[in-house]
């Protein structure tokens, strides 16, 4: 009998021992974040309705994933959700996004802000590509660039271009420079 009840506890024991290392391994390692990160920039900026006067970002925390913006299309609120929930490793995802109201008012400005930015000579090769870099956001006459571009003197005469569009109350350059 003795035998018998030493041979369970070293059963427990080894099946516990196995258990043990699954259990401590962890997908908040700094390779599991960073493909994490890799896998959820990808599904947003190939999400097929996403354009210039859109602006997405997000931030994760362990398992859980919070996505912030504006758009101006409410589907594509839900799709950005939607994508993220098929991922490996994200078990909860918060959608923050705002859609922007609708205003035709905000529309026109819209298309005469990206065209005063984008038809800037300095500035018109920031709009090649499938997902341009310069984000316009338009709500209620308030203008708001997002996103990055590569010299202080670009996210200046966008600054500029965009404040001296008819029509537009205010301008907030939240451009980021990401070379010198």
């Amino acid at each position: 009998m003795k035998r018998q009840i030493g041979k369970m506890m070293m059963t427990v024991a080894v099946a516990g021992a196995m258990l043990l290392p699954a259990a401590t391994t962890s997908e908040n390692t700094p390779k599991a974040q960073e493909r994490l990160q890799r896998e959820v920039r990808r599904e947003l900026i190939t999400l097929p309705f996403l354009g210039i006067f859109d602006n997405l970002s997000y931030r994760i925390e362990g398992d859980t994933v919070t996505l912030t913006g504006q758009t101006v299309r409410p589907v594509l609120k839900s799709d950005a959700a939607n994508r993220l929930r098929g991922i490996e490793g994200i078990a909860k995802v918060v959608n923050e996004i705002e859609v922007l109201p609708l205003s035709p008012f905000d529309d026109r400005l819209r298309l005469l802000v990206a065209r005063t930015v984008y038809g800037q000579s300095a500035l018109n090769r920031y709009a090649l590509g499938a997902n341009p870099s310069i984000r316009i956001i338009v709500k209620n006459g308030n203008v708001t660039l997002e996103g990055v571009v590569d010299r202080e003197m670009d996210k200046n005469i966008a600054f500029i271009q965009a404040n001296g569009v008819a029509g537009v109350f205010s301008v907030t350059n939240n451009l980021r420079v990401v070379r010198g």
